[in-house]
């Protein structure tokens, strides 16, 4: 499985350092911003290839898929550039940052049968493949949510602390992780309402919202998100169920009480994106569609497309 790579970011990396624990696999081009950064990741990771444009890598014979870590603004577009070239893709969250595009992007791969697959990471962290596994077991159900998306973040910066070249946004980045999470461990989401605080005179997006779902089976969601805390960050999941308390920190859970519980056996790695990615090569080679394709995480942009037109109103 040859693989290109665009966006050679912090969050890149992360993917990159997955891909070289999958057998089989080939990092053949890295496409960044800079030709500067493209060359040096490309030496790190052992690409071929290098180039500040993705089209170049598109064109490339020894480029089986493409995995997008690119600004979020691109995401759709490019996504569907790389169908239409042939290429499976595996485009990070989110899928896009409208309704109409996200509906553009699923309709080019109804149309070429293509794998195209979200960075839902979220369904691979063995804490929710925990959670999810007992509930598809019945062995418990969600009444209640709780979750928490806390950065501080009051420049236009990365997860390095370097300056970003587009801006992030709580609604269709941060929030698409929990939105589609829940409907994956409650059931189709048929109520969903949101607020936000001010917008921020420089960045132009509200550093502070707070989302409220329900879903078919009537468990509810909180969601609160700010780019304002200046405290523990990440994203902090508290479920409520009938059968149980569980708090997910990314890829660890505890019970109510805080105990540990052992997820090492869940999946074969312990790395969230490295079970994303696996998924995504898997899926190709066995020529399935892969958990969070963009057909199952689709209603996750209704939903999210829903709370822009409240939010504007």
């Amino acid at each position: 499985m040859r693989i290109a790579l665009a966006g050679a970011g912090a969050f890149g990396e992360k993917h990159l350092d997955g891909l070289k624990r999958i057998d089989g696999v080939e990092i053949t081009s890295i496409i960044s911003r800079t030709a500067d950064q493209a060359a040096a990741v490309a030496e790190k990771y052992g690409a071929k290839h290098h180039s500040t444009e993705l089209a170049d890598a598109l064109a490339r014979d020894d480029v089986d898929a493409v995995i997008l870590c690119t600004p979020t603004q691109m995401h759709a577009e490019q996504a569907i550039a790389c169908m239409n070239a042939g290429k499976h893709v595996q485009v990070e969250i989110p899928l896009a940052d409208s309704w109409a595009d996200s509906q553009a992007v699923l309709a080019k791969q109804q149309e070429t049968g293509l794998v195209c697959m979200v960075g839902h990471t979220r369904r691979f962290n063995p804490s929710h493949q925990w959670v999810h596994n007992r509930i598809t077991a019945g062995e418990l159900a969600v009444q209640q949510m709780d979750v928490q998306t806390y950065f501080f973040r009051r420049k236009n910066i990365n997860a390095k602390g370097q300056p970003r070249s587009w801006t992030d946004h709580l609604l269709w980045h941060h929030a698409a992780h929990t939105v589609d999470l829940f409907a994956y461990q409650a059931g189709k989401i048929v109520q969903a309402h949101a607020v936000q605080g001010p917008i921020h005179p420089e960045l132009g997006i509200a550093m502070d919202m707070s989302i409220q779902l329900k879903s078919e089976s009537g468990a509810i969601c909180t969601l609160s998100l700010s780019f304002n805390n200046d405290g523990p960050l990440g994203t902090f999941f508290r479920y409520i169920c009938d059968n149980g308390t569980y708090i997910a920190r990314y890829d660890d859970l505890v019970d109510g009480k805080e105990a540990p519980i052992d997820v090492s056996k869940v999946d074969v790695s312990m790395n969230g994106i490295e079970l994303q990615d696996r998924e995504f090569v898997s899926a190709i080679r066995e020529g399935r569609d892969p958990n969070s394709s963009v057909a199952k995480v689709f209603d996750c942009y209704r939903v999210l497309g829903e709370l822009e037109a409240q939010l504007a109103g």
